[in-house]
């Protein structure tokens, strides 16, 4: 069987999404839907998407199994709504979900009572290295774990010109550094470690001609010991052919020995009392984003329909992640230590 798509949107990512689902063996794209035409036209040429058409609006009867939402906040709970009202299986959202907790949470709800599978398109945990991470921890390499370091530097937010070529809404973001970007890390550290109990925040600003944050930290609290720790500076870069490959460098420490991922992909791993380090095998493709991660989120959506595999970040389990955002920013606008609550 071969599943049908319709993506929504023609913006900047919007495009590693269309290149990914071309990939993807199970599955036909057969729409991109904007309300530019011309945008849209040029992004299937681009990547080769022939036989998809453009539309202006997702047709009411829908006739897609999969309706992948790749536009801004602003329109997602209109688009998702949309695209309940129509015959497909399951829909997937870009991050940010929403542009609020109270609106993520009706939307999810809604889903929930029309029966369809909402995913949220947050990738960075499908990114080969924490997966191959996960499996380390989980196999025992490390011991006892003790703490996850993530340090974000891509060093692209110096000067007047910061965000421009790509994304220029950046700067005018007055939430930034965590809404945006360190969002992805919210996400990833509940894969690796689960669920915390507490999180603190020291938030700043270091571009002036930015509206929001652009660097701080977060920490992590769980009721074990263990900690986690994101260390995030869009202005400092770290060692890597491309800053966005990794988007900077991870350690994971634990009673036997430390994981490292640094800006090439690479991971090692040295133990307890050793002077040297061991690669650990790892393949990806470097020329794609994050090491294809966007592809490897989307087939893990075809295959959960195709197959019935378990399904990772649905809407329902993502809202503990806008919980946190709100949460770090609350930390840091009060300077204190913010209980996270039941899950």
């Amino acid at each position: 069987m071969t599943l049908s798509v319709a993506v929504i949107g023609a913006g900047y990512f919007a495009g590693f999404h269309v290149e990914a689902w071309q990939r993807n063996p199970d599955v036909e794209l057969k729409a991109l839907i904007d309300l530019d035409r011309s945008k849209a036209e040029y992004l299937l040429t681009e990547h080769g998407a022939r036989q998809a058409v453009v539309a202006k609006r997702l047709p009411d009867e829908g006739g897609f199994d999969i309706i992948d939402i790749a536009a801004p906040p602003v329109a997602h709970a209109e688009l998702v709504r949309q695209a309940l009202r129509t015959d497909a299986r399951a829909i997937i959202c870009q991050k940010p979900f929403c542009t609020s907790l109270e609106e993520a949470e009706a939307v999810t709800d809604e889903a929930r009572q029309a029966g369809k599978l909402l995913v949220i398109h947050e990738n960075f945990r499908f990114q080969p290295w924490y997966r191959a991470m996960r499996r380390e921890i989980e196999n025992g390499r490390i011991g006892q774990l003790y703490q996850v370091t993530f340090r974000l530097r891509p060093g692209d937010g110096q000067g007047a010109e910061a965000y421009l070529s790509r994304q220029p809404y950046f700067q005018k973001m007055e939430r930034f550094l965590v809404h945006e970007t360190a969002v992805h890390w919210i996400d990833t550290f509940r894969f690796l470690m689960g669920e915390p109990e507490d999180v603190f925040a020291d938030l700043r600003k270091l571009n002036p001609v930015i509206a929001g944050e652009d660097a701080g930290y977060f920490i992590y609290r769980f009721g074990d010991g263990r900690r986690a720790l994101f260390d995030g500076n869009r202005l400092a870069d770290h060692a890597a052919d491309n800053p966005r490959l990794t988007m900077g460098e991870c350690l994971i420490e634990g009673s036997e020995g430390t994981i490292a991922l640094d800006g090439f992909g690479r991971l090692t791993s040295r133990r307890r009392g050793a002077r040297e380090w061991q690669e650990i095998p790892l393949e990806f493709d470097a020329s794609r984003f994050g090491g294809d991660c966007v592809y490897f989120l989307q087939k893990h959506v075809s295959d959960h329909l195709l197959n019935g595999s378990a399904i990772e970040n649905d809407a329902a389990s993502y809202l503990r992640n806008i919980q946190i955002e709100n949460a770090i920013y609350h930390s840091a606008e009060t300077g204190s230590m913010v209980s996270l609550g039941p899950k």
